[in-house]
């Protein structure tokens, strides 16, 4: 069963550690869903996301998801394995775990909470920006609005950022070259504007955070935007001041947002505001 007090519930669905946030208001009122995946930097648990990024302003359940690895569902020499071989024993292993298990940790979740299947937001940081981009890209799961915080847009860009900062480089095999590919959302981007519909998607890059991930943002907007009717549904948002994590480290426990966490938190609640269906969900009173 899971934990609660009266706006959060901890628990688990089908198997992924979750940290929800119930809507304010009359609980009989229907709500969307928001579902969110964490970075692997700080804040790099389900608890400490919903912490720094809680989205209060937005009439939705916030369901943040853990992501494999940490937090809830750390595994013993997993820094290890990612050192060695940071896409084939990290990158790849993480988004694909995550992908494949939410389908089911959805369906859980409508379950457990009384929700109707109708579309979602999703929000996605980090390295759970390429969870969220890979859900939009593959999984058949209607999707009305997205938010996508200092996201990791291609896999190569993290390698070259981890191998960067280790101080190492990396001997590229043509499964890595192959997962990498798989995971470039600026070449994919036609697998989400190919949506019907396509979902309203926010980038929200801090100035200072990697300048080749901030350029994977820049390539991704337009590549996004020529898929779509509207070029106004998607939009790239630049936080001044913010660095790539959210949180101060190691941002495993819940600890208030900083000011320019908050100043995420508001761009993307004015997304989710704007764009968001209203008509999505009924949470249950219990």
């Amino acid at each position: 069963m899971p934990a609660n007090d009266n706006a959060t519930i901890t628990g688990w669905a089908a198997g992924v550690p979750f940290t929800a946030l119930r809507p304010a208001g009359d609980l009989d009122k229907p709500a969307p869903l928001v579902v969110t995946w964490h970075m692997m930097d700080a804040p790099r648990s389900d608890a400490a996301f919903a912490a720094a990024l809680p989205l209060a302003a937005v009439p939705a359940w916030r369901v943040h998801l853990g992501m494999p690895l940490v937090g809830r569902r750390p595994v013993e020499g997993a820094y290890e394995a990612a050192l060695a071989d940071p896409v084939l024993g990290y990158i790849d292993p993480v988004v694909r775990q995550a992908t494949e298990e939410f389908p089911a940790a959805l369906d859980a979740l409508r379950e457990q909470f009384s929700l109707r299947d109708e579309p979602i937001g999703i929000v996605g940081a980090s390295l759970g920006g390429t969870v969220a981009l890979n859900v939009l890209a593959r999984v058949p799961v209607q999707v009305s609005a997205v938010a996508l915080v200092n996201p990791a847009i291609r896999a190569r860009t993290v390698v070259e950022i981890f191998t960067a900062t280790a101080g190492t480089s990396y001997p590229w095999s043509e499964q890595a070259r192959a997962a990498a590919r798989r995971l470039d959302f600026v070449a994919h981007a036609g697998l989400i504007s190919g949506r019907n519909p396509p979902p309203a998607v926010l980038v929200v890059s801090g100035d200072l955070d990697y300048p080749t991930s901030r350029a994977d943002a820049h390539e991704l907007v337009p590549a996004l935007q020529a898929g779509y009717p509207d070029t106004g549904r998607v939009r790239l948002s630049t936080i001044a001041g913010l660095e790539h994590p959210l949180a101060e480290p190691p941002g495993l426990e819940p600890a208030p947002p900083t000011p320019l966490a908050r100043a995420v938190d508001r761009v993307v609640s004015e997304w989710f505001q704007a764009n968001l269906s209203t008509a999505a969900v009924r949470p249950s009173a219990g």
